[in-house]
């Protein structure tokens, strides 16, 4: 059996975490109808990272995290900004943020990279995601951010709860929608720029996108998907990350996602809230039951006639 290093499991903690607070933000966005959002502020706070890169001339968490998260609420202003002066629609805005920011990014980290300080950056882990790359401190400091989004999500149930599906009640009960917006908005960026190490800005929309879809397959509770979905973004976050950590500079990232697939998958087929599985049962029930309704007034009718 593999023997961990002390600080690969660490590791495995923090994706751990990590998924379990991206699959309980990103039923936030699949309520809100937002499940894209995440795919071009993720790819948004690229630019971001190289800049608190450049800033710092060092690879230092804090900073590239501090950058990532101003780069990606630029990105989400600018989409606001799009789809309210023009006739451009949110999506289109959001696919113009997503491949300017992240065009903007590869440059960038391509210039760090090539800089005199940048040739042991490790930027390009930022991209596809490398948890391996993550020192013991960048492992606290994303364990402790993730833990304090687990927080706020737990601390505000009721009040996510109406903001998400009775704004306007909850605007009678003195909720600023406003306010809870700002919120929602700031716990999906901070999600999203401490798992861009170990899962990559490509990819991390995926772990937010994923484990709240797979869980609708197994519930039509809002409560019992958040904590299912936690629970499946936790799952594919630490068995994709124990994957990558059998090979030598294996991404950490396609793993986790190919895990969260092949979890999509399971619920897909086999989920019994309109699984495959349980919707091909009830129709051939259904089929069954028509077929013998229609045959015993027919078997009666002969009875009577003979």
């Amino acid at each position: 059996m593999m023997q961990l290093s002390h600080n690969a499991q660490w590791v495995l903690l923090s994706t751990l975490i990590l998924g379990i607070a991206a699959g309980i933000i990103g039923c936030f966005a699949y309520w809100k109808r937002q499940s894209l959002m995440s795919d071009a502020l993720s790819h948004a706070a690229l630019p971001g990272v190289a800049v608190g890169f450049l800033a710092v001339g060092v690879k230092s968490l804090p900073a590239m995290i501090g950058g990532a998260a101003v780069s990606a609420l630029l990105g989400a202003a600018l989409i606001h900004w799009i789809r309210t002066s023009s006739r451009v629609k949110e999506d289109a805005a959001m696919g113009i943020v997503l491949s300017v920011f992240f065009g903007l990014g590869i440059m960038l980290v391509t210039f760090a990279s090539r800089s005199a300080s940048g040739n042991q950056s490790g930027l390009d882990s930022f991209i596809f995601g490398q948890a391996a790359s993550m020192v013991k401190q960048d492992v606290w400091t994303m364990t402790a951010l993730a833990l304090l989004v687990i927080l706020v999500a737990a601390a505000g149930f009721k009040e996510w709860k109406l903001f998400l599906f009775d704004g306007a009640f909850g605007q009678g009960l003195g909720l600023s929608g406003r306010w809870m917006n700002s919120l929602y908005m700031a716990v999906l960026v901070l999600v999203i720029v401490i798992g861009i190490q170990s899962v990559g800005v490509i990819l991390m929309s995926a772990l937010l996108i994923i484990p709240p879809v797979s869980a609708r397959y197994w519930t039509h509770s809002f409560g019992r998907m958040v904590v299912l979905a936690g629970g499946l973004g936790g799952g594919a976050g630490m068995l994709g990350t124990l994957i990558s950590t059998m090979g030598k500079g294996w991404p950490t990232g396609p793993f986790i996602v190919l895990v969260a697939s092949g979890l999509f998958m399971v619920s897909l087929v086999f989920g019994y809230r309109k699984g495959l599985l349980v919707l091909y049962l009830e129709q051939r029930s259904q089929r069954r039951r028509l077929v013998r309704e229609t045959a015993e007034p027919h078997a009666l009718k002969e009875g009577m006639g003979s």
